[in-house]
């Protein structure tokens, strides 16, 4: 397979989508669904979805689908796409940024390809399997902060999950006080593409579902920053904990959540 003529591809195919999806933010109708404690949907999240999965299915015909909606349960063997067609569903309907489309390509069991589109600033991430990140045709890489106290740390905050809130305010106090500072963007697919290109030097969350991160988190690694669950290990896609940073604050950035959040 030719990744990178794939990856073209998936990259055209959420500009088509996310077309429509910011055509539709302006429609004072947008009906808002609740799927569960603060996790919002609306019909917009449902047709992207359905455009995204009728696109790939022509680009990959033999790949089956890990779909936020559930718009297809169709399995493959050797393929599988991780789509969210609108991660940052509150921020959309609030009608602030950011919010994107994450798509993710796996073959067996290992991402070989992730695209992350963010809307608002008409931002397109991608990578492919041994190749480069690049943002719009540029490359990206991340960034060379050696320090935490000189970083810029991205998190998101849990809406339904709160057994492990304590140890998690904890762990903002702790970069309030020791980095520059802690940010909240909403979207979790764009704080990843975020570490890729450098903007932050580090990203954690946990609760997070596989939609959420398996691009970003591909894309990061690809621009050179490394990724892992709280107790080092690679269960980061489906896990539902991770943890990205550039290559040089990994080390103390990991002891500090490790120790902060891990087995709490």
């Amino acid at each position: 397979m030719n990744l990178e003529k794939v990856c073209k591809q998936v990259v055209n195919l959420t500009e088509s989508v996310g077309k429509f999806i910011i055509s539709e933010n302006n429609n004072e109708l947008l009906k808002v669904e609740e799927k569960g404690l603060h996790d919002f949907v609306t019909y917009v999240d449902k047709t992207a979805e359905k455009k995204l999965v009728e696109g790939l299915s022509d680009i990959l015909p033999e790949a089956g689908f890990i779909a936020e909606e559930g718009t297809s349960t169709k399995d493959g063997k050797t393929y599988k796409w991780i789509i969210d067609p609108l991660d940052g569903t509150t921020n959309y309907i609030h009608r602030i940024t950011p919010y994107a489309i994450s798509i993710a390509l796996m073959e067996n069991n290992e991402v070989v390809l992730g695209v992350v589109h963010e809307l608002g600033l008409d931002e397109c991430f991608y990578a492919w399997g041994n190749g480069s990140a690049y943002l719009n045709g540029k490359e990206i890489k991340v960034s060379e902060k050696n320090k935490i106290e000189d970083s810029l740390i991205a998190t998101g905050f849990p809406y339904y999950d709160y057994k492990r809130i304590k140890p998690f305010l904890e762990s903002l106090e702790f970069f309030m006080k020791n980095s520059h500072g802690v940010r909240r963007l909403g979207s979790a697919a764009t704080d990843l593409a975020y570490v890729a290109c450098g903007r932050f030097e580090a990203f954690y969350e946990y609760s997070l579902s596989p939609w959420d991160v398996a691009a970003g988190a591909f894309i990061v690694q690809q621009a050179g920053g490394k990724v892992c669950d709280f107790k080092g290990g690679s269960n980061y896609i489906f896990g539902k904990e991770i943890i990205a940073t550039n290559e040089f604050v990994f080390n103390n950035f990991f002891k500090d959540i490790n120790q902060i959040m891990s087995n709490k």
